[in-house]
């Protein structure tokens, strides 16, 4: 069994920043991908940031320059920052891994339950 747990969300003025963190736990025998999506109110889900297990990154868009995701292998563990934290940032914050286990062959992406993320004007 694997678990995705996230924790580092709360209430934040327009400007202000938080990190976000998520670690794996379970019967995992390979991390590949990692990665923040979040899902506003009456909106899609979207993709925030993601990392390799190489370190390469990417970002949508309106959060370059703004948010950073970094992880730590070695604790199975994936952060974002987020600086200059904007009203349109609040959102549900759920991390997310493509790994593989030690009792089943092959990748599934695997998710945490979301962390609340509202940033006030």
């Amino acid at each position: 069994q694997v678990q995705l747990v996230e924790s580092g969300g709360g209430l934040v003025q327009a400007g202000g920043s938080l990190r976000l963190s998520c670690v794996a736990s379970g019967a995992i025998a390979k991390i590949n991908a990692m990665g923040w999506y979040r899902q506003a109110p009456e909106k899609q889900r979207e993709l925030v940031a993601a990392i390799g297990s190489s370190g390469n990154t990417n970002y949508t868009d309106s959060v370059k320059g703004r948010f950073t995701i970094s992880r730590d292998n070695a604790k199975n563990t994936v952060y974002l920052q987020m600086n200059s934290l904007k009203p349109e940032d609040t959102a549900v914050y759920y991390c997310y891994a493509g790994l593989s286990t030690i009792w089943v062959p092959g990748e599934s992406d695997y998710w945490g339950q979301g962390t609340q993320v509202t940033v006030s004007s």
